[in-house]
């Protein structure tokens, strides 16, 4: 899940925004300002909305550090985090790589709920000694944003602890049956399954209360949830399975070793109509004198005006060599789809000692998984 708003960096981790955030934002802050409303008539709406937006801005705090403690903890065990996206179910940290073991696992996965538990407890507990009491409605707007916010957090552990991968819950799951079994693929592939099951119940319950509940739209966002979480588990299966099918592959194992190439000489008009357009390839490695000197793909070609192609070389439009992440005939497979994903490109030239050996791309991943049988319609 990609952010569209960017916030900044929190130790060397990127810190972004989904769009459908401001969504539960906003939810949240509607909620909130119509039940004060309700137990607290004689709030100002001033006073009202005050309270419900501060609550929402520390809602993401709140979010913000349970997914911090994810990733600092990832990073601690030497795993790479990329980015913490925040999104409107919660937020989730892109670890790089996987745990190393189940240890590892269960620890990554819990520390998150642990926080917003130890986070909740410690709000409520400060909403008890400004005067509130257990039943009773707060009836100052700090203590109302404390007590809120302390709920909140309770709430998020316990969504996050339902055991439905790949949800808190589901990593804790899938650590315990690794640790039973030794086999990570095996225990991804059974926790998966069984959070497909869990978010088909979730959206039976939410149809269940949306039709008999008057409308009940409730029920219909509960069934929502249940429908991304079975999306979610879905997916996950599926990436286990490719996980499995590529571990111990090498790139030398799938690279095309037919590899396109284009002279820097051409003009990008003759390029497109010569080379893109009659082969369907979505790159080229660009050589001159027999020496690879970077990579084209549509999107260079794309960024040059199309009155000045037949003007311009491809050498000009080219991404140069020095710009282009290659890799050896011996890197892991797995290893060049993470960096594959990470720098958001679809094909890596296969480079050694200065000579071009193959390409490998998405498209022969799936070609080989394909063939392997890992695949649909292999």
């Amino acid at each position: 899940m990609q952010a569209q708003v960017k916030l900044g960096r929190i130790a060397g981790i990127s810190i972004g925004l989904h769009y459908s955030w401001f969504i539960i934002a906003l939810l949240i802050a509607l909620s909130l300002a119509e039940h004060f409303h309700v137990v607290n008539p004689h709030w100002s709406p001033a006073t009202l909305w005050s309270a419900a937006i501060i609550t929402s801005v520390l809602f993401f705090l709140a979010l913000l550090l349970h997914e911090l403690a994810h990733s600092l903890l990832a990073k601690a065990r030497g795993l790479r985090v990329r980015e913490i996206t925040l999104f409107a179910l919660g937020g989730v940290s892109q670890i790089e790589s996987e745990a190393p073991d189940a240890k590892s696992e269960f620890w990554i996965a819990i520390v998150g709920p642990i926080t917003s538990v130890v986070t909740g407890v410690v709000l409520v507990g400060l909403a008890w000694l400004s005067g509130v009491r257990f039943g009773a409605e707060p009836t100052t707007p700090v203590a109302a944003v404390l007590l809120w916010l302390g709920y909140i957090n309770i709430a998020l552990a316990a969504f996050n602890m339902i055991p439905g991968y790949p949800l808190d819950g589901g990593r804790v799951l899938r650590a315990v049956i690794w640790w039973i079994t030794r086999k990570a693929d095996r225990s991804t592939r059974l926790a998966s399954q069984i959070g497909e099951v869990v978010a088909f119940l979730i959206i039976l319950l939410g149809l269940f209360q949306f039709f008999t509940e008057h409308g009940n739209f409730g029920g219909l966002w509960l069934a929502f949830i249940g429908w991304f979480l079975l999306d979610a588990a879905r997916n996950t299966y599926a990436q286990a399975g490719l996980t499995s099918a590529l571990r111990g592959r090498l790139v030398s194992d799938i690279m095309d070793r037919n590899c396109p190439t284009v002279e820097s000489y051409l003009n990008l008009q003759d390029f497109v109509d010569g080379y893109l357009l009659r082969s369907g390839l979505r790159g080229y490695v660009v050589v001159q004198n027999h020496e690879i000197v970077g990579l084209i793909t549509p999107h260079e070609v794309r960024n040059v005006a199309r009155d000045l192609w037949p003007q311009t070389s491809v050498q000009a439009a080219m991404l140069p060599l020095s710009k282009v992440r290659t890799v050896l005939p011996e890197t892991p497979a797995l290893e060049a789809l993470q960096m594959m994903g990470r720098d958001d490109i679809n094909q890596l030239p296969v480079v050694r000692n200065g000579h071009l050996e193959g390409i490998f791309s998405r498209a022969h991943v799936v070609r080989f998984l394909h063939i392997q049988g890992a695949l649909p319609g292999g």
